[in-house]
């Protein structure tokens, strides 16, 4: 079962790589799109059908117009360089920043972060922080408890040609750091992420999202029905390792978790 009505949707990151598709994929699915943009950026290459909006993302208060009507939001922003500070301020902020503007408003939400993002002990996080700071931006989504999907995919394009079946995998156990992990189509990214905003099988799970030799599944509802879905009030997705533990972490993303916790309940 699906929720079939035309959706307005906010795309986050709507001028990157995977949001300027799933802003196309989006009004190809027939909804109304908003493309989330920083002010004074131009908006090239996005379709002359959707509204472009300017915010910015570290500022919530920036967001309150720009989230107001909107049914769903799909995140596919992430910082590009700047380490750990721009890991905290974008892919951890970003997702805070909306939550807090829509205030407790429920809207559909899916969020991309990245395979292996469980992975601490890897040279990548050790040295950005970002795997840490996109499973805080989970976590606080899981907290807020709006109706959400997480999708986690692997290596953008570097699929062969024959490489579009989709396969969705849960517990992030691929650590490899490599495309060895999983790649997929950037298309196919977006294609997901808009499919499962009104996918009722889509609610509450977590996995990722990689294609092997075959093509594309033409209906994704039975890959979505397969996963196991998140244990409500649990921070982590339902098969990942718990190593991130809350009395650990810091104060302000207590702070945060405590606070969308409130306004969700």
């Amino acid at each position: 079962m699906s929720t079939a009505s035309p959706l307005t949707v906010l795309v986050v990151g709507a001028t990157g790589s995977i949001g300027r598709l799933a802003v196309a994929e989006a009004l190809r699915q027939g909804h109304a799109v908003r493309a989330l943009v920083r002010p004074g950026r131009r908006a090239h290459g996005l379709p002359a059908g959707a509204e472009v909006v300017e915010g910015e993302l570290t500022r919530s208060e920036s967001l309150s117009a720009v989230v107001d009507g909107v049914d769903a939001v799909v995140f596919t922003h992430g910082s590009s360089g700047g380490g750990r500070s721009a890991a905290e301020q974008v892919d951890y902020g970003a997702v805070r920043n909306v939550l807090r503007a829509l205030n407790g408003r429920r809207v559909r939400v899916a969020l991309m972060t990245a395979i292996g993002v469980t992975d601490r002990a890897g040279a990548y996080n050790r040295s950005t922080g970002i795997h840490d700071w996109k499973r805080r931006g989970e976590r606080l989504l899981r907290a807020s408890g709006l109706p959400y999907t997480i999708v986690r995919p692997g290596w953008f394009d570097y699929n062969a040609r024959d490489q579009h079946h989709l396969t969705l995998l849960q517990g992030d156990t691929r650590h490899a750091g490599d495309p060895s992990d999983g790649v997929v189509a950037r298309q196919q990214i977006a294609e997901v992420l808009v499919s499962s905003l009104t996918a009722d099988a889509a609610i509450g799970k977590t996995f990722e999202l990689v294609a092997d030799k075959g093509p594309a599944q033409q209906n994704l509802a039975p890959l979505f029905a397969a996963l196991k879905a998140d244990r409500p009030g649990e921070l982590d997705a339902v098969l990942d390792v718990t190593d991130m533990p809350l009395d650990a972490e810091p104060a302000s993303v207590r702070e945060d978790l405590a606070m969308l916790a409130r306004k969700g309940a």
